[in-house]
């Protein structure tokens, strides 16, 4: 058999000329890239001039076991090797496995619930399935909140709050109604007998990384209940031990109606899922919603890795120690420029006191660390949940000179 040629894409070429390539064929939607990376191994990567980086955004909250993983990767390739992919008029093991762990994951608060899962390829497209599921309980309106971000696909998009990514798509999919985060008393004034669902994150991420105030959740669901109504909670970005439980929600006790989750569950392997439970789960059937590549089996065995290391070596505890750690040391600081710590687990916010978050996102990463700015004046700090003490303790040496250096 002849040797592939190795395509010229892969070759060894320095990080300039790769900046220069991809602003001449990639359609311009995130800007320049700020650094061009060809391989990553456990908490690091390289990048295509050799220099080393602390992944400490865990590639937005993905790569939760961090890079390469040999446990992910062996059941990658050996799935793949045995049975890479089937239409959906078939099943495989791995897929009904993972369906299996995660209805048990989400009905965590109430066993013996029923629960039954869609597959899909991403955060957004598993908050898709959801929006149709609601519309299938015979109402539209549906109720989030502002600061919200569900993902850029026409349906997530009208969940999310923020204008910039809304107006220019708009007429969005109707009947939602935003209200201000955290307030139990606007939710009460909106949600009524024509609400089809309440849909929320117990984290905001991309708003800055802000939790719900204690209590909100059970509040949520107790509503919701009252005037027939789904809770819908959106696990992106907090799930899959990110904040130190399997769902960020399940320390208050409650059981969603509708739960979403993806980014970490795959360490990197597109995936994602919408589970349904209680009487929500019979909403979706046959011919109402489908995906070609949703739940196959790579993606579907790479998911039971994940779950399986995270049991294996007891990684939720480990995240809310390292999470505790970092707030810790952050604060122990005492740098005028920072004003507190927030977030759960291994989803933390360090809240500035000005709006230099992206230039000192920009120092930390010319210093060799990732992290980025959701909002002006907030860096998240996402690292893979197998982080160690000394790794977050580079990140805070580092930081000083890079708050000094940065400026509004």
């Amino acid at each position: 058999m002849a040797e592939l040629s190795t395509p010229a894409a892969t070759q060894a070429v320095g990080q300039a000329e790769l900046v220069r390539r991809y602003g001449e064929v990639m359609m311009n939607t995130f800007g320049a890239p700020k650094r061009v990376f060809v391989r990553g191994e456990g908490v690091h990567v390289w990048d295509a001039d050799g220099n080393r980086y602390t992944d400490l955004l865990s590639g937005l909250a993905v790569n939760a076991l961090g890079h390469a993983h040999p446990a992910v990767l062996s059941a990658i390739t050996s799935q793949l090797a045995t049975l890479g992919h089937v239409s959906n008029f078939f099943a495989t093991p791995a897929q009904v496995a993972l369906a299996e762990e995660l209805a048990a994951i989400a009905t965590t608060n109430a066993p013996g619930t029923p629960a039954k899962v869609f597959f899909t390829n991403s955060g957004t497209e598993a908050n898709e399935a959801a929006f149709k599921a609601t519309r299938l309980t015979g109402r539209t309106k549906i109720i989030a909140l502002e600061g919200s971000f569900h993902g850029r696909t026409m349906g997530a998009l009208a969940i999310t709050s923020n204008p910039k990514y809304r107006e220019p798509f708009e007429p969005l999919p109707g009947d939602v109604t935003f209200v201000p985060f955290g307030d139990l008393g606007a939710l009460r004034a909106a949600v009524d007998d024509q609400t089809a669902a309440v849909v929320l994150e117990t984290v905001q991420g991309e708003n800055g990384v802000v939790p719900l105030p204690d209590g909100y959740l059970a509040a949520a669901r107790e509503l919701s209940s009252a005037h027939g109504a789904l809770l819908w909670i959106d696990e992106v970005q907090t799930g899959m031990g990110r904040c130190g439980a399997w769902l960020a929600h399940l320390p208050s006790g409650i059981t969603a109606d509708l739960v979403t989750i993806a980014k970490g569950l795959g360490n990197g392997f597109p995936i994602g899922a919408c589970v349904a439970t209680g009487p929500a789960a019979e909403l979706l059937q046959p011919g109402s919603h489908g995906s070609t590549f949703g739940g196959n089996p790579v993606a579907a065995i790479a998911g039971l890795a994940v779950i399986g290391v995270i049991k294996r070596d007891g990684l939720l505890e480990h995240v809310n120690e390292m999470g505790a750690y970092l707030t810790e040391v952050v604060q122990a600081l005492g740098h005028p420029a920072i004003d507190h710590v927030r977030g759960q687990g291994l989803l933390r916010g360090i809240v500035l006191a000005d709006d230099r978050a992206a230039a000192v996102a920009d120092a930390v990463l010319d210093a060799g660390f990732i992290v980025n700015a959701p909002r002006p004046n907030v860096l998240r700090v996402a690292p893979p949940l197998v982080v160690q003490t000394e790794h977050l303790d580079a990140l805070v040496a580092a930081l000083p000179a890079a708050l000094d250096g940065a400026r509004p």
